[in-house]
């Protein structure tokens, strides 16, 4: 396995992440409301949980009266999931674990009904767990199966973050006395993965994605779309925001649906945050217009290239147009 691929799956060893994963009320929330809102999918059902970690959703599903649950994770941490699940009274004949990569393994059963998984990350796509989600999809879901969650948007605006970005890129301008400023293009291309208020987004929000797990393939995941974004003040934009929402909704008497935007109560995910060459000086009403890719890195595909363009040309204020493209890795 190449080493890359053990960093990835040796990251989960630790409770750590999954002290966070677990805190997080939001997320895990919404997956107990729309499993256990919906009990009536997973009676007498057979359910995979891909990338299971401790096990917390496979108990959701076997408690909503799923006939068995095939636990599938390649980290270490399945050791503490089969103590888990056992400690809380979930047989072998309810919960089954398998420790290893879910392309390179064999389940206990031929098809199953309903497949669950958390595998969103930074920006949605980050670490690429989608694809092994999807691989399990094609390989073993029944025709007119579920995938829960199976719907994911992802939205971007504009944000003042003037503070941080001279605190996170200015600083280089002057260390101590000296220059250091090429080290500002290096920052530059890393996004920041933070929590943004709500008071800092001066823009309007825009769509630039959109995944249905039960059609979407693994190359649509390599996605680019054009954006506009109207100014909502007079303000200067530093930075933009990226978020997603998810949506478990097909099939399900009642969905349930959360963010992890700036407008919502916090997730683990937080935002992701792309700070901008320029700082672009904007009137109310004023728009923005660029586009925004995201492909795999080829040397490390659970890594993402990230690409933004961005036009502002207010009429009769050359000093005011601001146009730039930029490369950022998220890794």
């Amino acid at each position: 396995m190449p080493y890359t691929e053990q960093r990835y799956f040796s990251s989960y060893d630790h409770f750590g992440i999954h002290e966070e994963m677990l805190k997080d009320s939001v997320r895990t929330l919404a997956y107990r409301n729309a499993i256990f809102r919906n009990k009536h999918l997973f009676e007498g059902k057979t359910v995979l949980d891909v990338g299971c970690g401790t096990g917390i959703l496979s108990m959701f599903a076997s408690q909503a009266g799923a006939k068995l649950v095939v636990s599938v994770d390649m980290s270490n941490i399945i050791g503490m999931a089969e103590k888990i699940v056992r400690l809380n009274g979930f047989g072998e004949d309810k919960i089954v674990l398998i420790q290893g990569k879910m392309e390179e393994i064999t389940l206990p059963v031929e098809k199953v009904d309903i497949i669950i998984s958390e595998w969103m990350g930074y920006f949605l796509l980050y670490e690429s767990m989608l694809d092994t989600v999807l691989y399990a999809r094609d390989r073993y879901l029944v025709d007119g199966g579920l995938v829960l969650p199976d719907k994911a948007t992802m939205f971007v605006a504009g944000i003042e973050d003037g503070e941080y970005k001279e605190e996170k890129i200015g600083f280089w301008r002057d260390v101590y006395g000296f220059d250091y400023s090429p080290f500002q293009e290096v920052v530059m291309q890393e996004p920041l993965v933070d929590t943004v208020n709500r008071e800092a987004v001066c823009t309007s929000i825009f769509q630039i994605a959109e995944f249905d797990m039960t059609t979407v393939t693994v190359k649509d995941l390599a996605f680019a779309s054009d954006f506009k974004l109207k100014a909502t003040r007079a303000d200067q934009v530093h930075a933009l925001v990226v978020w997603f929402d998810i949506g478990f909704e097909k099939n399900l008497e009642e969905p349930v649906h959360f963010s992890t935007g700036p407008f919502s109560a916090y997730t683990h995910w937080k935002q992701s945050v792309f700070y901008l060459k320029d700082t672009i000086t904007t009137n109310y009403g004023e728009f923005i217009y660029g586009s925004i890719s995201s492909k795999p890195n080829k040397e490390n595909p659970r890594d993402l290239d990230i690409q933004i363009v961005y036009d502002f040309r207010p009429a009769n204020e050359v000093e005011r147009h601001a146009s730039h493209k930029q490369r950022y890795l998220m890794n």
